[in-house]
C-alpha cells in the first residue's frame, strides 16, 4: 500500500510539473501600430514568490534572461527577494526597417516576425553568438526547414570542444534529447547559420551560441509551422531605437555587443543627438541610459 501511495504521489508530481512547464512561455503577438508609430506592448510586473528565479520568470513571460536582468538591476537573478515586484520588459519599439519577414535585432536579443498580408507582429527572445563567434549582421532568407535535424559539428567546433573538455565530439548527433539543435531548424540562405531550438533552455536571451540563433522549443516550433521558405531575414544591430508617439518622444537603449577585441561602447549618432535635443533633463537621461542600459522604453521631455 505504501509503495502504491508513493507511486501515486510521484505521478501527481510529474503531472503538476508537466502542467507547469506547459504554462511557461507563450507566443507574443502584437497588433502592428500605424506607419507613424513603433510602440508595442506594455510593461508587466511580476511579484516574486517562493521558488522564483530569473530563468523561470523569463520562460513564464517569454522574455530574454539578460533583458530581465537589465530591467531589474541590483536584484539577485537566482535568489530574488520574495515580494519584490519585477519589471517584465514587454514594452518595446519596433526596429527601424521594412515591416516584413523576420528581423533579428542583436543587441536586444529579440526576433520580430511579420506575417505576410497581416496586421500583427510576433516577438520572441533569442540566443545569439557569443564573443568570438558573433552572429553576423546580414540580409538573407529562409532557404530550408528541417524537423528533427541532425547536428554535425564543424572542425572548428570539434577543436574548441577538445581544447576545453579534453574529449572528442561525435561526428554527428541524431535527433533526440542530446541534440543541440532541438526539434526544428530553419536555414539562412546558403550559410551555415540556422534558427533552431535547443536541448538546454538556459541561454535563450543571451550570447551563448556558436553563431546560430537559438529559440525556445515551443517558439521555433511555432516559427517552423508558420514561416515559409523564401521568407526574408534581416539581422541588424540597433542599440538605440527612437519614436515619436503623438505628443511623446520615446527612446529605448540596449547594451552594445562586445566585439572580439573586447570593445563595448554605444555610439551616439547625430540623428540621436538631434532627437534627444539639448534640454538638460534629456541629456542627463541619455547619459544615464548609455552608462547603464535597461532596455526599457523611456519618455523624453518635449
Amino acid at each position: 500500500m505504501r509503495i502504491k501511495m508513493l507511486l501515486l504521489v510521484k505521478s501527481a508530481f510529474l503531472v503538476s510539473w508537466c502542467l507547469l512547464i506547459g504554462q511557461l512561455g507563450y507566443t507574443k503577438e502584437y497588433k502592428l501600430p500605424n506607419d507613424n508609430s513603433r510602440l508595442l506592448g506594455a510593461l508587466e510586473y511580476h511579484p516574486v514568490t517562493k521558488g522564483d528565479y530569473f530563468q523561470k520568470i523569463a520562460e513564464k513571460y517569454n522574455v530574454g534572461f539578460l533583458a530581465l536582468m537589465a530591467a531589474n538591476p541590483n536584484i539577485d537573478p537566482f535568489l530574488p527577494e520574495i515580494g519584490k515586484s519585477l519589471v517584465i520588459p514587454n514594452e518595446m519599439l519596433l526596429p527601424f526597417g521594412k515591416r516584413e519577414g523576420i528581423i533579428i535585432n542583436l543587441p536586444e536579443l529579440r526576433l520580430y516576425y511579420f506575417p505576410p498580408n497581416g496586421n500583427s507582429v510576433h516577438v520572441f527572445p533569442v540566443g545569439i553568438g557569443r564573443q568570438g563567434l558573433a552572429t553576423p549582421n546580414t540580409v538573407s532568407y529562409i532557404s530550408e526547414k528541417r524537423a528533427n535535424p541532425v547536428w554535425r559539428p564543424t572542425k572548428e567546433m570539434k577543436a574548441r570542444y577538445l581544447a576545453q573538455h579534453g574529449r572528442l565530439l561525435a561526428d554527428e548527433v541524431p535527433a533526440g534529447p542530446n541534440n543541440p539543435f532541438g526539434k526544428f531548424a530553419l536555414r539562412l540562405g546558403t550559410s551555415v547559420f540556422l534558427l533552431h531550438g535547443s536541448n538546454q533552455r538556459f541561454g535563450i536571451g543571451m550570447r551563448a551560441s556558436s553563431g546560430c540563433i537559438r529559440l525556445y522549443d515551443e517558439d521555433i516550433k511555432w516559427l517552423f509551422e508558420h514561416v515559409k521558405v523564401g521568407t526574408p531575414v534581416r539581422i541588424v544591430e540597433q542599440n538605440i531605437k527612437l519614436s515619436y508617439e503623438l505628443n511623446k518622444k520615446l527612446i529605448e537603449i540596449h547594451s552594445p555587443l562586445t566585439t572580439d577585441s573586447g570593445d563595448s561602447k554605444i555610439v551616439i549618432s547625430d540623428a540621436v543627438q538631434r532627437f534627444v535635443g539639448d534640454k538638460t533633463e534629456n541629456l542627463q537621461l541619455l547619459a544615464e541610459q548609455v552608462a547603464t542600459p535597461k532596455g526599457l522604453v523611456t519618455e523624453l521631455v518635449r
